[in-house]
């Protein structure tokens, strides 16, 4: 029963609405997902996480506008955990809570001090999870971390799903304009990939729109996938929203991305996350330059 019970959780981690048979790997997957759970409770405490910066560029300049604030896990056994293993962990334990407010506060205050030696203003996507959009102090602590970190709320952008959005309308409704307020710009992460539904893009206030990188990973061979990229971009143009494509690999997709006015990309193109060192070394390069 304890093994067909591992199989069953399986089938529906796979998307429900079909079988699965046990098999050995079944059970060395769930005593890996133990471990990492009981280690993730230590790892905040143990300073085993870090914030990883991956840059966004304004084709049209060819500068980094922004960056995304991305965590990783440095297991001092297992290496470098990929972040799709342990954020789920950390959303199922509520672990993803104070996770993130460390994140928001880290990377805060570290965009705040290149600004400041560097002269440049630089936006700063953070993405929230779903367990901290429910948070009914969410508001607050945004605040909260940025009158600590002195950064400025119109340079903050805070990344949601469609799904999110949509799980309790009227509730994301008030939330977002309490953020709204501060000053904070909102954006829709992995847009085209949630809701069939698009009434939220004219009840929610909502600042840009982000181009999931499944359509952008076929942009040039799948006409199909054009035509969407296209449709969103004058979508987003004729609502009065900015748009950014994410997962932007080849040179190829970003100049069909720049041809139907999308100016902002973020991908291995241009550059993958990097630690906040290199980053930093990144940005006076640039402003080397333009010196």
């Amino acid at each position: 029963m304890r093994l067909a019970d591992t199989a069953m959780y399986r089938s529906k981690k796979a998307g429900r609405n079909q079988f699965q048979f046990f098999s050995p790997e079944m059970n060395a997957d769930v005593l890996q997902r133990l471990l990492l759970t009981s280690d993730l409770c230590q790892a905040l405490e143990e300073e085993q996480f870090e914030v990883y910066y991956q840059p966004q560029v304004d084709l049209r300049t060819g500068s980094i506008c922004g960056t995304e604030a991305l965590l990783r896990w440095h297991h001092p056994k297992l290496g470098m955990v990929p972040p799709d293993q342990f954020i789920p962990l950390a959303e199922e334990t509520g672990l993803i809570v104070p996770l993130g407010l460390w994140v928001l506060e880290t990377a805060c205050r570290l965009v705040n001090e290149w600004q400041g030696d560097l002269m440049i203003p630089l936006r700063l996507a953070v993405n929230l999870s779903a367990v901290q959009f429910r948070q009914d102090d969410l508001a607050e602590q945004v605040a909260n971390i940025l009158q600590k970190t002195q950064f400025s709320a119109a340079l903050l952008e805070l990344e949601l799903t469609e799904t999110m959005l949509m799980d309790q309308v009227e509730r994301a409704q008030v939330i977002m304009e309490e953020l709204k307020k501060m000053g904070v710009t909102l954006a829709i992460d992995d847009f085209g990939t949630g809701y069939s539904s698009l009434s939220y893009l004219k009840h929610f206030p909502i600042d840009r729109l982000k181009i999931d990188r499944s359509f952008v990973r076929e942009l040039t061979i799948n006409p199909a996938d054009a035509a969407i990229v296209e449709a969103m971009i004058a979508m987003a143009s004729r609502l009065g929203h900015e748009i950014i494509a994410e997962g932007v690999e080849e040179e190829g997709q970003a100049e069909f991305l720049f041809a139907n006015g999308c100016y902002e990309i973020q991908g291995f193109f241009i550059g993958h996350p990097v630690a906040a060192t290199d980053f930093s070394l990144r940005l006076q390069d640039q402003v080397g330059k333009i010196v």
